[in-house]
């Protein structure tokens, strides 16, 4: 029985990430329309800030809620409060413009299932699979591969589309991955946001 069960789990989580390769093959394409000279501002004035505040109590009910959930992927407690502490921070930095900070934990598991290690067919690195050319165009060292500049940037990225797209996340998911005009990407981020990770 247990071993149908974990053969099941196994061919599901082949097929998720079978998806999100198909979903982020046009990002080969399109990837370089992230190179938007009002984005490079944005990042330039975000990466050189190391502020993050949170309320203490909302922090501790998010930590309860969530951690049990990255257990599956992140074997150390360290590690996932770090990730944890990190989305809840840059999700929430923008009062004008927050974003869920479970959605964005689901768009971490399509693009990299919390592997900070994770390198793209196109060379997107990292946690949410930020595209290497930043930290040059940023003038910073290239630390993609460490947790908060990972998160940092890739949180002003689809917060900088979703206000171009004027919140509409369909768009803004789609130019995240670079699928500008198709569904593909956003519906699989919204599918596990809601089965995974809402809070």
């Amino acid at each position: 029985m247990f071993a149908v069960a974990h053969r099941r789990r196994r061919h599901a989580l082949a097929g998720l990430a079978l998806l999100a390769s198909c979903c982020a093959l046009p990002g080969a394409v399109l990837a370089e329309e992230q190179r938007e000279p009002e984005l490079k501002a944005l990042l330039q004035q975000i990466v050189r800030r190391d502020d993050c505040f949170t309320d203490r109590y909302d922090a501790e009910v998010w930590h309860k809620a969530m951690e049990p959930r990255l257990q599956r992927f992140i074997v150390s407690h360290e590690e996932r409060l770090e990730i944890l502490d990190r989305v809840y921070c840059e999700a929430k930095r923008d009062p004008q413009m927050q974003i869920p900070p479970d959605l964005v934990l689901a768009l971490i598991e399509v693009e990299s299932r919390f592997n900070r290690w994770a390198v793209s067919r196109v060379g997107a690195v990292g946690l949410m699979q930020v595209m290497p050319f930043w930290p040059t165009e940023l003038g910073v060292q290239n630390e993609l591969v460490r947790t908060a500049p990972n998160i940092r940037i890739g949180c002003e990225i689809l917060r900088y589309y979703l206000k171009a797209e004027h919140h509409d996340w369909t768009r803004a998911l789609a130019r995240y991955n670079g699928s500008a005009g198709r569904r593909e990407y956003p519906e699989l981020i919204m599918k596990r946001w809601r089965l995974a990770w809402r809070f």
